[in-house]
């Protein structure tokens, strides 16, 4: 498999459970994560794959919601400890495909996507701090796969150059609306951009989502959103930088609930009454009825009709086209006018 079904056109959300290194180093945490994924929904289960040697230099400084969730330690030093090896890599794809999940995970280097296309993963997740790495994002493009690509931090131009690189090789691209900060403010959210993307590159477009809650990727789904990808983990509580910005399976399962109602109330855009109405629009609609006794023969002037419900008769649009009619046979009081009583 090289392609999972992300489009527009489905009518199906496909969902990420983003567990990221929620896993805290540890493959029993990772195949928990798998597990909930598994537990509540999720379309696919995703992870992020790196050498820490070759993602960051040894005095990088972390980010403030690093610190304030992962303590004092360098950030070599919490990517290091968050690092898996590529046996323990193979040993989760093989655990997630058993378990009928889709594994998808985010290399930040080449030697880690070497690693997943061997693995034989169906599309590369490109993160949002990547975008501008033209490198990285040809080596990858070149491997062929579905690319999913996220555009935090970035301006329209940026998108469309990372776009220009990668379809010199492949033209398989999701792009996906984000907002780079745990957590992002709804406010800053900004959905509309996910039908600028739209108009300005006729891409599938979804949605990686930081914000707290479940509000937003089901707002985004409404929007048009073709993917969700969302921070998962077990416990909120758990040491590691991400896991206070995660939602625990709990949550994730609520949010997959709402999303997947609100796919059934979006329909096929096609302005029709439903069966159910059609049976209301009698009950409901007005006809045009006599407004007393008439007798046959009678010349009908506006005088004698009156509009009430039921709905099973003439329209009162045709009203005009009823005025000046003869009747065919004797009217009562509030009875339907027809057609066929008319010459």
């Amino acid at each position: 498999m090289n392609k999972i079904e992300i489009n527009n056109k489905l009518k199906r959300c496909f969902i990420i459970a983003e567990a990221g290194v929620n896993h805290n180093g540890s493959v029993e945490i990772a195949k928990k994560l798998v597990d909930a994924a598994k537990e509540v929904g999720a379309d696919a289960v995703k992870f992020q794959t790196f050498k820490a040697e070759k993602l960051v230099t040894k005095d990088a400084d972390k980010a403030e919601y690093q610190i304030k969730n992962s303590g004092e330690e360098s950030q070599y030093d919490m990517i290091k400890n968050l690092e898996l090896s590529d046996d323990e890599f193979r040993e989760i794809v093989k655990y997630t495909t058993q378990k009928g999940l889709i594994f998808l995970s985010s290399p930040f280097e080449e030697e880690s996507a070497y690693l997943l296309d061997k693995i034989g993963i169906p599309a590369f997740k490109i993160a949002s701090g990547e975008i501008t790495n033209f490198p990285l994002l040809k080596y990858i493009a070149k491997k062929q796969k579905q690319i999913i690509l996220s555009t935090g931090m970035s301006t329209l131009g940026e998108v469309e150059e990372a776009i220009n690189i990668i379809k010199k090789y492949n033209d398989n691209i999701i792009l996906m609306h984000c907002l780079t900060s745990y957590p992002a403010k709804k406010e800053n959210t900004n959905l509309n951009v996910i039908k600028t993307l739209e108009y300005a590159f006729k891409l599938p477009v979804g949605f990686s989502d930081h914000t707290e809650g479940i509000e937003m990727p089901i707002a985004a789904v409404a929007m048009g959103s073709c993917c969700i990808e969302k921070h998962f983990t077990i416990d909120k509580n758990l040491p590691g930088p991400d896991h206070k910005a995660s939602l625990e399976p709990h949550e994730f399962a609520e949010m997959i609930k709402c999303i997947r109602n609100v796919e059934k109330g979006l329909g096929n855009g096609i302005k029709k009454p439903t069966n159910e109405e059609i049976e209301i629009k009698k009950l409901v609609r007005k006809s045009i009825v006599a407004k007393e006794d008439i007798l046959k023969g009678t010349i009908l002037d506006e005088n004698m009709l009156d509009i009430k419900r039921p709905g099973t008769g003439i329209e009162p649009k045709y009203l005009n086209d009823v005025i000046g009619k003869e009747l065919t046979e004797d009217i009562k009081k509030d009875a339907l006018i027809k057609w066929n009583q008319l010459k």
